[in-house]
């Protein structure tokens, strides 16, 4: 079998049986061909015999390159499924990857925005578009990320058949679980204003956002509208697309709502990733979340 089969049928699995998103894919598929090559091997019998001390050693190499700590943790957990999956493939009755630690690594705490400056941002991509409805498209895209707490993935996945947007909305999220979130009537109103306007047509099973010439929106156009948005309003470089999901989710914390409910909407697996908003500085959270979210406002 060649290095080239061994990796197709990784890449199948964390896609078909993992669910795990195309990034995700590519990544842990460039950490099992760097192993591949470092090790020479070519057929799964010869990667699930690689054991604790040749993974160390292929690790002390990749950080002697320059990897942080971080990308290490990552890279490993990487290579561990990928070993654990060789074994399977060998035959093995319980297949196990070796037993190795990661560096360790301190998680950043979320760097929320504050809801004026979430508006403004909103407000401001809007404006400096270069054609009115890719302007409303992208203020929908932010609206979805601080007023529903979607992931940008998850807001790009929406298909025609999603809009208009009614007061609730199914959500597939990460391995294919779904969710249904609320939606405010900023949020669906933002959304409608970018359907009435888009000049490409919505099918039920094409994307609901376009890009100018009407294949998918990329992420990386809203994350440089945004980027660009933030530069003239001043605001900090933390001011991301995602910082908006982290400011949906302090705010409603700082606002009363319990963890388990958060955890539902923000589409966690696990209430320890929720309860990092609990570590958030007190100083950035909000005394009271006046009437909506994003903030009731006249246009």
């Amino acid at each position: 079998m060649s290095e080239a089969a061994l990796l197709a049928q990784w890449s199948a699995y964390l896609a078909q049986d993992r669910r795990r998103s195309p990034h995700t894919v590519r990544a842990y598929e460039a950490a099992a061909r760097r192993l591949l090559l470092a090790q020479s091997h070519d057929d799964w019998p010869q990667v699930a015999a690689i054991d604790h001390a040749a993974l160390r050693r292929h690790m002390a190499s990749r950080r002697a390159e320059g990897l942080s700590n971080a990308s290490a943790a990552r890279e490993l957990s990487a290579l561990k499924g990928f070993i654990a999956f060789a074994r399977r493939e060998a035959g093995e009755v319980e297949p196990a990857a070796p037993r190795m630690r990661g560096p360790r690594t301190k998680k950043g705490l979320p760097r929320p925005v504050t809801p004026d400056d979430a508006v403004n941002l909103a407000e401001r991509v809007e404006s400096d578009a270069v054609e009115g409805w890719i302007g409303a498209r992208d203020r929908a895209v932010l609206y979805l990320l601080y007023g529903a707490g979607l992931r940008i993935a998850e807001a790009l996945s929406l298909a025609g058949r999603d809009a208009p947007l009614g007061d609730r909305l199914l959500v597939t999220g990460k391995g294919g679980k779904q969710r249904l979130v609320p939606i405010l009537p900023k949020v669906a109103e933002a959304v409608a204003r970018y359907t009435a306007t888009c000049p490409w047509p919505l099918a039920p099973a094409e994307p609901l956002f376009r890009g100018a010439k009407g294949g998918p929106l990329s992420p990386g156009l809203i994350q440089k509208a945004t980027a660009r948005a933030r530069r003239s309003l001043g605001l900090p470089a933390s001011a991301t697309p995602h910082a908006l999901r982290h400011s949906f989710a302090t705010h409603l914390l700082g606002n009363g709502t319990d963890l388990r409910s958060l955890q539902e909407l923000l589409g966690h697996a696990s209430l320890g990733s929720t309860q990092i908003y609990t570590k958030v500085d007190a100083a950035t959270m909000l005394d009271t979340y006046r009437a909506a979210h994003p903030r009731e406002r006249e246009d």
